[in-house]
């Protein structure tokens, strides 16, 4: 992206006529647009809680899984602490042995994972489901389910 003053000699290309359009089309422009958004993280966060608060009630025991930047904006949103989640692995050194910023959550390296046999483990980075899932495959051997909290809160096998 490029960014010029409004009355700059440089041209705008149709691709960002083409973006505001569609970005007009979305309701970008539109205080409901943002409302009803707010309203989705609200609910999502209500969903969440109640969630985990029953797998807790029926003692079961969860970790997390990537200790990436939005995965603790998630976890800080919703006042997620060690009260839920036992520990976060992540496959970064550098993170290992550190905390969660916040909720102060200790990072672990993955192996920590397969020591604990945790009942479910909370995917963090949602977007990289796929990819973890096929890494950690070998975690329902135990009975191990993977929880992914957006956009809705699901239990994924596959």
């Amino acid at each position: 992206i490029y960014m010029a003053h409004k009355n700059s000699h440089h041209a705008a290309s149709q691709a960002v006529a083409d973006l505001l359009e569609r970005e007009e089309k979305a309701g970008f422009k539109e205080l409901h647009t943002y409302r009803a958004f707010a309203d989705q993280v609200v609910r999502t966060k209500h969903n969440l809680l109640a969630f985990l608060i029953e797998l807790k009630r029926q003692g079961k025991s969860i970790v997390g899984y990537g200790a990436a930047g939005k995965g603790n904006t998630l976890l800080n949103y919703c006042g997620i602490g060690t009260d839920f989640l036992d520990f976060i692995v992540d496959r970064n050194p550098y993170k290992q042995g550190l905390y969660t910023p916040g909720t102060h959550i200790p990072i672990l390296p993955v192996e920590a994972i397969d020591e604990a046999r945790p009942d479910y483990i909370l995917l963090l980075p949602w977007n990289l489901k796929k990819e973890i899932m096929q890494q950690m495959k070998h975690v329902e051997e135990w009975g191990c389910r993977f929880i992914v909290p957006i956009p809705e809160v699901e239990i994924v096998t596959d």
